[in-house]
């Protein structure tokens, strides 16, 4: 199977079975979501969204955020992960969210990666589910399953997975593709065992027709 055959097969594959795919994270305007991929950074959205609500509550807008100290927003978060380096993110980017950009959420990654707490995965969360922009934000899941499946050839990087994905899957599913492939990471192409057995990529899957395929049939003899 070529490299453009995979694409075409698990694009398709996804299309058919899972046409509506979309973040896990709670949130109810940009803002809330801003606050929740910063927070899930390296921390499960299970996690994240138990300590958001009360979060949510007491700071509803940026303009609150950003006027609290350390010592009021820690123990909102303090059972996600890097819960101190969050705090100050939170702080941060409330701040300049503020002060340079009138507590509007940017809607370019450029912009976005100037905030505190804010890398490119992030931003790229941020303009595709926003603003509905094309992005690819390549987070633990999709580096995994993109390099895993065959989609992605001897990417180092984040940001060279990005770019191959980019270029090739067609701009209006670049949104919805990064929620399939974290979605499909999460619950089947796990880190430590992937479920091969059960997943249906399995005849595209670069991963699966080198190193699993052998151990399965042995397993089933």
């Amino acid at each position: 199977m070529t490299r453009k055959e995979r694409y075409r097969f698990v694009l398709d594959w996804f299309q058919k079975n899972v046409p509506n795919a979309e973040t896990e994270l709670h949130y109810t305007n940009p803002y809330e979501l801003l606050v929740a991929v910063i927070l899930s950074a390296q921390c499960t959205d299970k996690r994240v969204n138990m300590v958001t609500p009360a979060l949510f509550e007491r700071y509803p807008i940026p303009e609150l955020l950003a006027k609290a100290s350390f010592e009021e927003v820690e123990p909102y978060i303090k059972s996600v992960t890097f819960a101190n380096n969050k705090t100050r993110h939170l702080i941060g980017m409330a701040d300049l969210l503020v002060n340079k950009f009138h507590g509007v959420v940017p809607d370019t990654i450029e912009e976005l990666v100037e905030l505190p707490g804010v890398g490119r995965k992030t931003a790229n969360v941020i303009i595709s589910v926003v603003y509905a922009k094309p992005g690819m934000a390549v987070d633990t899941h999709v580096f995994r399953v993109s390099a895993r499946i065959g989609l992605t050839i001897k990417a180092t990087t984040p940001l060279q997975a990005e770019q191959q994905l980019v270029a090739n899957i067609p701009q209006d599913l670049l949104a919805i593709a990064h929620h399939w492939l974290i979605l499909h990471g999460r619950y089947t192409c796990v880190a430590r065992r992937p479920k091969c057995e059960e997943c249906q990529l399995q005849v595209a899957c670069k991963y699966f027709n080198t190193d699993m395929k052998h151990i399965i049939d042995q397993d089933t003899k």
